[in-house]
């Protein structure tokens, strides 16, 4: 027995693949596996089949025309190709969060393509494909044409091939936002974006942080609700989040809320880990992002005996606070970013 691949168009009406299947296994072949595409010329049914070493490929192209497939397209298949599709996908999904910048090699082993070129420019238009022609934006900069004759570039593929490039995006970004920090101590800590699901242990760094340390962070005191954190770990628009991890605990959270050309910056560094950089590099990080955001100017909100805050924005070049009570409120411009008037945010 030998393993092929078959492509062929049926009508995408009851009963029409089941003329296929029949037509070949009136001759002896076996289907190991069946992918079916819609489109709008009817539904493109791939085959994994095993049929006798003594078929050709003219009696394979017979047998499809006689259970009514058109557009034909078959070729000798490998025994990887017992791999069916969502599984090979999965797989190189998997490649992809440990290299993200294997997506070229990815594209090449999900589509059976003939040939992927990457170009430095970045694409003259949308994404999108044609026949034998496929084009992808990608992630790390430049675009990606993915090139087969046959058989045709289906939705669905052009969709799976989508999703590796969303995949091998975001990785990056996660990759490029990630850094070791190591402290004048010796210890060392990843900072990294915030993501939903570190709510859970940004909940652990709130309890186990002094009523003092927090009352300093929300000014009203108290611990904020779960819906609040969330909201605060994923802001909205171009706020971003930002978490210092040692081991499997969050030691510390900076945010920012941006509200048009300003942002409000916070931070809650948990007790046993204060006074040793960590909140100064967590500006720092959130200041070059805002310059990168087009964002003017940052602005703090906190208590005016916050000695350590109100120091390490002043270090970075924020002008006298503003107070009002126990409260101070400090302006810190971006460097690089036009300046804006007196207004700002709200506490949050």
């Amino acid at each position: 027995m030998a393993l092929w691949r078959i492509r062929a168009t049926v009508d995408d009406r009851p009963g029409y693949l089941s003329v296929l299947t029949a037509s070949l296994a009136l001759r002896s072949v076996n289907i190991l596996a069946v992918q079916v595409h819609t489109t709008e010329a009817g539904a493109v049914d791939d085959f994994l089949i095993d049929a006798p070493d003594s078929m050709s490929e003219p009696e394979l192209l017979a047998a499809i025309a006689k259970g009514r497939g058109r557009d034909a397209f078959v070729s000798r298949a490998e025994a990887q190709g017992l791999v069916d599709q969502p599984t090979r996908a999965l797989a190189l999904a998997g490649r992809l969060a440990h290299d993200p910048d294997a997506l070229g090699e990815a594209l090449v082993a999900l589509l059976d393509a003939t040939e992927v070129r990457w170009r430095p420019e970045p694409l003259a238009g949308r994404p999108g494909y044609e026949a034998a022609r496929m084009t992808l934006a990608d992630p790390a900069g430049g675009s990606f044409e993915v090139l087969r004759r046959l058989p045709a570039f289906t939705p669905a593929e052009y969709a799976r091939a989508q999703a590796l490039v969303e995949l091998s995006g975001a990785m990056l970004r996660q990759q490029d936002e990630q850094i070791t920090l190591l402290l004048p101590d010796g210890a060392e800590l990843v900072i990294r974006a915030a993501t939903s699901h570190d709510l859970d242990a940004v909940r652990g760094l709130h309890e186990r942080s002094s009523a003092a340390t927090l009352q300093r962070r929300y000014l009203g005191g108290g611990t904020p609700s779960d819906a609040r954190l969330a909201r605060l770990l994923e802001p909205s628009g171009t706020g971003r989040t930002l978490i210092a991890v040692a081991g499997e605990r969050v030691v510390a959270m900076a945010n920012l809320l941006a509200e048009g050309d300003l942002a409000e910056v916070a931070m809650l560094v948990e007790d046993d880990w204060q006074r040793r950089g960590i909140g100064t590099a967590l500006l720092r990080r959130l200041l070059a992002y805002a310059e990168r955001a087009e964002i003017a100017a940052l602005v703090a909100h906190t208590a005016a005996d916050n000695v350590a805050m109100l120091r390490t924005l002043r270090r970075l070049g924020a002008g006298a606070a503003d107070r009002d009570g126990a409260m101070a409120t400090v302006t810190l411009p971006v460097p690089g970013v036009r300046p804006v008037g007196e207004e700002t945010p709200a506490p949050f």
